[in-house]
């Protein structure tokens, strides 16, 4: 028998059972979920109704990532999967599924900003800013690292993580469905809350 997603098996909402008037159809079909692991890509094409593609990843190792106060996207390695609301046992098995909370590297997005801004992040027992050496730049592009500098503002528990090189990120795209893991870096009260649930566990 293969998997269906019909919903006509299940009792109506009073508690009444439902005629069985059919079998299953082609068109309610179902797949078994990919549950994407982390390792050397591996993707597969999957024929779908009307001539459609579906990707589905059974590996990836890298993905697109959002830094979304920052407006700066990179590609970084998946290092680890930390936390899903769903199911632990996702957890345990390190799978990439949508929402899940991923490690990320977070290298790139800390050379962008040091070049951007001219000042070092995420330095362990660091009392004040420490800038990067500009000299060697342009006087336009120094006056503008300088006028950023003016405005800038980067929260404790984002430096923090950097010091380790690894960022706490959220999967938005469906790796299973799409091939892709793309997401977004955690920041604010969004980044509070997934370290309080992550403590509790």
């Amino acid at each position: 028998m293969g998997i269906t997603r019909e919903g006509r098996h299940k009792r109506r909402e009073t508690g009444g059972r439902r005629a069985k008037f059919r079998k299953k159809r082609k068109f309610e079909m179902g797949r078994p979920p990919a549950m994407t692991k982390i390792g050397e890509t591996r993707i597969h094409e999957v024929r779908c109704r009307g001539g459609n593609k579906k990707f589905r990843a059974l590996k990836l190792e890298s993905g697109n990532f959002s830094w979304g106060t920052e407006v700066c996207t990179r590609k970084v390695r998946v290092l680890d999967v930390t936390y899903n609301a769903s199911n632990n046992e996702l957890v345990r098995t390190k799978t990439l599924v949508k929402g899940a909370i991923v490690l990320i590297d977070a290298h790139p997005f800390k050379t962008w900003y040091e070049s951007h801004y001219g000042v070092k992040i995420g330095i362990k027992k660091a009392l004040e800013v420490q800038k990067t050496d500009i000299s060697a730049k342009s006087s336009e592009s120094q006056d503008r690292i300088k006028a950023r500098q003016v405005t800038r503002t980067l929260e404790p528990g984002l430096d923090n993580q950097f010091a380790s090189g690894r960022v706490l990120a959220k999967i938005s795209s469906r790796p299973g469905q799409t091939g892709r893991c793309d997401g977004y870096i955690l920041e604010g009260r969004e980044l509070q809350f997934y370290q309080r649930m992550m403590a509790k566990k």
